[in-house]
Order: structure tokens, then sequence, then C-alpha cells
């Protein structure tokens, strides 16, 4: 056995490598990728589009004083999602007022006992709620209406030096169609 033998240099590897390459005999394979093509169109034609009732947005650790959270959840509920993000920016620019339980000083308007302008909380719900109306759209819903909106506390995580906890909220908030009445 010769050293060349034993030990080939790079270009003898590349070279011995071109000339199996052009000894295969190249196969035709359009005729697969057409049948896969077909195979797929079927698979997407098969596939209909469910028309689901309800839209859904869920945040496990959303960073809002549990407190206040509620007390939105409390106004937003059985309104539309437009109405609700239009007063919250009224919020927070403190034009009207977020009616809230406890003893808050009582602010000017109809009807109203006791409030105040959570800004911070009405921007994190502003976001939520443009996000459960993109669902809503996503889901074909044609005029929805939030039915249910909980807020619970979530995990408190420490923040630094673990001397405080910080300020979390379990929220839920789901939207259906506006069931319209028949007069008869």
């Amino acid at each position: 056995m010769t050293e060349k033998q034993y030990a080939p240099t790079k270009t003898e590897k590349m070279i011995s490598k071109k000339v199996e390459v052009k000894n295969k005999v190249e196969t035709p394979k359009v005729e697969e990728k057409q049948k896969k093509q077909e195979k797929t169109t079927e698979v997407k034609k098969e596939q209909v589009k469910v028309k689901k009732e309800e839209a859904m947005v869920l945040f496990t650790s959303f960073p809002v004083s549990t407190k206040y959270a509620m007390d939105i959840c409390k106004f937003i509920k059985r309104k539309k999602i437009p109405y609700c993000i239009s007063y919250l920016e009224e919020v927070i620019a403190k034009k009207k007022v977020m009616p809230m339980k406890g003893e808050y000083a009582h602010r000017k308007g109809e009807g109203m006992m006791s409030g105040k302008y959570p800004r911070q909380a009405s921007e994190k719900f502003i976001m939520a709620l443009k996000s459960l109306a993109a669902n809503a759209v996503f889901n074909g819903l044609e005029d929805p209406v939030i039915v249910e909106a909980i807020a619970n506390y979530g995990q408190r995580p420490h923040s630094k030096m673990g001397r405080w906890q910080k300020k979390r909220t379990w929220l839920k908030i789901v939207a259906k169609n506006k069931i319209k009445k028949q007069i008869k």
C-alpha cells in the first residue's frame, strides 16, 4: 500500500467526490412534489374554520393592583369593548372617574359616590381589551359584549432584596355576541 492511498490529500478527496456525484443518475422528483402539493391542498380544503361563540383573554401575572383590577372588572362587565376602551382613556386623562368601593373621596359625576383615577391599571386594561377585541374579530364575533371579567390574586414575587412583594393579578375576560331579543 502506498502512502497516497493510505492518506489522500484534500484535493484528491474533493476530486473523488466530484467523480462520484457525476456517476449518480438524477431521478425526476417533479411528480413526487406535485403529489405532495395535491395532498396538502386536499387537507386545507377539508379544514373548515369553526366559528367560535366567545373570545377570551387570560393573564396570569398582570402587573396591576388586585383591588383596582376588581373594581375595573366590575365596571366593564356587560359593556361593549370600544366603550370600555374609550372610558378608560378618559380615566387616564382625568376627565372621568372610575367608581370604586372603599373609603375614597367623593368625585363629581352623576350618582358617583367614591372613585379614583387609576392611571397605570387603566393603561394595562386598555392593552388587555385591545387584545380581546382582536380575538373577537379573529373568532368571528360581530357585536361582542364582555360577559365575564374576573380578577384574583396572582403569584406575588418579591422585589429587590426580598423586602416587598410586587402587585400581581390573575385576570380573565370573556366576550360573547350580544343576544338580540326578538319581539313577537
